[in-house]
């Protein structure tokens, strides 16, 4: 479950990051940016290696205190993402200079509450704390209260979009406010923990452990949904691609029958390899072939004159590819420039779907020949 959360994660923080190095002055794609790389950097902190790791360099409490820090930037950030998308840039400013202020407030406590006391007081876990210290019940009852009203916020004004979104972006922002809203919740529950705690009470281990799950689930709900719309789309294209590769080499055995016979339609020299596997490269040489079949077929047509093109509509794949095949072989030079041109494996259907599967249809019959 860790490594797959940490795999979603970074490949969110990449994605977010490759999107922002496209549009630098987007306010709330660097404000989603910007959460999703606190939330990254935090995890590994709060991990048992992490926290020992920092905790030997910085000093016992450090890791707990740097973890916390990173999550009160994760939410501040989140909020500057819905205030840079409701707002006008100005405005916005503003509003994320009043809240950071609110936060810089929050880790000021934290701050003042880890250096008041003996560094060992923040060595355990929320489980193991000693919450009937003043200092650490205030640093972990602030947090999960500030935690509680910037992501309950958030969750709010997601639920908001998604009822105004279509799909497939609602799909994405309803599990993303469902994990806000979920983080939230597992705030509010560990604050009133913590004050319990404070007051010489106890809560039953199994109720944090099943809290502390639930705030897991959350933030991975959150980091999916707000990739959802991003991956769905890589995913579409991803499809795409495949189909303008496999159609590029389908289109082999026609293209290079016709490309043999009039090799001047041929728009450009051989591919290379970065193009025959690249994002756009493949999509260019995929319509660049359909052109070159297309302009070859117009240039042999005058070598089937014998036919009308009603014969030629009504003829199958197989036995055109047969014609094409003698027309290609016949040696009459100049003769396709003599007679008129007749349309050959023209669709039905004015459509670029219909007229790729009509060269298709030919391109097959003439791999099967």
């Amino acid at each position: 479950m860790t490594i797959l959360f940490l795999l979603i994660l970074a490949s969110a923080v990449a994605w977010k990051v490759y999107q922002l190095t496209k549009a630098p002055r987007d306010g709330a794609l660097r404000s989603v940016t910007l959460c999703l790389m606190c939330a990254a950097l935090s995890y590994p902190v709060a991990m048992p290696g992490g926290a020992s790791g920092v905790d030997t360099v910085a000093g016992h409490g450090a890791a707990k205190l740097i973890q916390n820090i990173l999550l009160l930037g994760t939410v501040y950030f989140l909020m500057c993402f819905y205030l840079y998308s409701s707002a006008d840039r100005t405005t916005s400013r503003r509003r994320a200079r009043r809240e950071a202020l609110f936060v810089l407030g929050v880790a000021a406590i934290l701050v003042i509450s880890a250096t008041t006391v003996q560094h060992e007081v923040f060595a355990g876990s929320f489980s193991t704390a000693d919450m009937t210290i003043t200092q650490l019940a205030a640093s972990y009852g602030v947090a999960g209260l500030y935690l509680t009203y910037a992501l309950g916020a958030a969750g709010i004004w997601t639920v908001g979009y998604a009822r105004l979104s279509p799909r497939p972006h609602s799909t994405g922002l309803w599990i993303t406010a469902v994990g806000l809203l979920a983080m939230a919740a597992a705030c509010a529950v560990r604050a009133v923990f913590v004050a319990t705690r404070w007051q010489g009470g106890t809560v039953p281990r199994g109720l944090m452990s099943a809290v502390a799950m639930l705030l897991v689930l959350s933030i991975l709900l959150f980091v999916v949904g707000v990739s959802y719309s991003g991956a769905r789309s890589r995913l579409s294209a991803l499809r795409v691609w495949r189909q303008h590769r496999r159609g590029y080499r389908r289109l082999e055995p026609l293209w290079r029958l016709l490309s043999d016979r009039f090799p001047e339609t041929v728009l450009a020299s051989r591919p290379t390899v970065l193009e025959t596997w690249g994002v756009r490269g493949v999509h260019r040489l995929y319509h660049r072939r359909v052109v070159e079949c297309r302009d070859g077929l117009v240039r042999i047509s005058p070598l089937m004159d014998d036919l009308t093109t009603e014969d030629l509509l009504a003829m199958n794949a197989t036995i055109l590819a047969s014609r094409l095949r003698s027309a290609a072989a016949a040696d009459v030079l100049g003769a396709e420039e003599a007679q008129p041109v007749i349309p050959l494996a023209v669709p039905k259907i004015d459509s670029a779907g219909a007229d790729a599967a009509h060269l298709f249809a030919l391109s097959d019959a003439l791999r099967a020949a």
